[in-house]
């Protein structure tokens, strides 16, 4: 398997025939949602579609993007595009970063440098990482999806193969949040020996059982609150996506008003911006993050990971404890969907360090990338 160098390039007729698209938006009603409590709201969707269409210049991006080292290999038949950018210092640790949905490779741009060339952040270049981002498949640039089945353990099989017999690490480092937290967890799991360490961003059982209320401390009972009320009344979009992804997916493939709506509405209510999308997210930002997932025609791809973690849920490979055998480290950030228990965690994983954080959302990497940085930097500082 050979690596090939990438250059995201997007044909000038794609970004005309979005803004075409865009015009051309037909509205429905709207009803008593001044609070989003039936979903996206009319008013600032309208206002985000209206920059996307006049506004929003995709180039600029493209090129911020262009400026990483980007790669696609395939991988067990599945091609798979990834950034790697080498580290400075003394003995960069190898250190592969997930991310997840409605994520892109592209919410960990702002942690990639401070991580592989902390001299130039005001850290100590000791500390430097070899920092690899792949594209989870069938999202982004990892196109096309080859075939069914890619669940969780797929995913950290091509991980192995990636940084192993592809880039050359023996042992490297891992880091997630939500799907991505999946698997860097069951790397920790299943490749313990090939793992210097796991850091998360989210900790959730690769069973995704919940963890019962007695777990949970005095003071952790706004977390089980939390949890509870995510998953009674926040997962709509998760039984649709992991049962029917191809019917939801000729809407939204064929609606970049529709796609726009079905990730507004995630960003604004798993990210700790009080109802403000905007406080943590700019319009450019979030309209990148659209416009990966509409050039690349792979937002109904990207809801086949959740149709494979139901068809093929997850199942060990020992029977050991901890489950978790790798050294991990768990950011607690306290708008996060989901929020275990520490005397779960403390169970389930070989823990060795519990941040929580005073603020921050589901998409730590983008909403509070400094914190996160020096989490990821603190914890492996140990292992090196």
């Amino acid at each position: 398997m050979t690596k090939e160098p990438f250059v995201i390039t997007v044909p000038d007729a794609t970004l005309t025939d979005l803004r075409a698209r865009l015009a051309h938006t037909r509205w429905p009603e709207e009803i008593d949602n001044d609070n989003w409590q039936y979903g996206t709201n009319l008013a600032a969707l309208k206002e985000l579609v209206t920059y996307w269409r006049t506004t929003y210049d995709w180039r600029p991006h493209e090129r911020a993007m262009n400026a990483f080292r980007h790669y696609r290999v395939t991988i067990d038949g599945q091609p798979i595009h990834f950034m790697h950018e080498p580290g400075r210092g003394p003995k960069p640790m190898p250190l592969i970063l997930t991310h997840g949905w409605p994520w892109t490779f592209w919410d960990f741009h702002k942690v990639v440098r401070p991580l592989s060339d902390p001299a130039a952040f005001g850290g100590d270049p000791r500390d430097a990482f070899d920092v690899v981002v792949p594209s989870l498949p069938g999202f982004g640039f990892s196109t096309p999806l080859a075939k069914a089945g890619i669940a969780i353990r797929e995913v950290s099989d091509r991980w192995v193969v990636l940084m192993r017999e592809v880039l050359g690490y023996d042992r490297f480092a891992a880091q997630g949040g939500d799907i991505g937290a999946l698997v860097s967890t069951d790397l920790g799991h299943a490749y313990a020996d090939h793992l210097i360490g796991v850091h998360l961003s989210l900790a959730i059982p690769l069973t995704m059982e919940l963890p019962p209320e007695s777990l949970y401390d005095a003071d952790e009972q706004p977390r089980f609150a939390s949890t509870q009320h995510f998953f009674a009344e926040g997962r709509g979009y998760a039984a649709i996506q992991g049962t029917r992804p191809q019917t939801a997916a000729y809407g939204l493939t064929d609606s970049p008003a529709g796609l726009c709506a079905w990730i507004l509405e995630k960003r604004r209510a798993w990210s700790d911006c009080a109802g403000n999308v905007e406080r943590r997210f700019s319009k450019d930002e979030l309209l990148t993050t659209m416009t990966l997932y509409w050039i690349t025609g792979t937002i109904g791809t990207s809801f086949r990971s959740y149709y494979e973690r139901r068809a093929h849920p997850w199942q060990p490979v020992h029977q050991r404890h901890p489950v978790v055998e790798a050294p991990t480290a768990v950011a607690v950030f306290p708008r996060d969907v989901v929020r275990m228990p520490r005397r779960w965690a403390e169970d389930y994983y070989n823990l060795q360090r519990w941040t929580v954080m005073p603020q921050g959302g589901h998409f730590a990497p983008m909403e509070e990338p400094e914190r996160l940085v020096e989490d990821i930097r603190s914890f492996f500082r140990a292992l090196r």
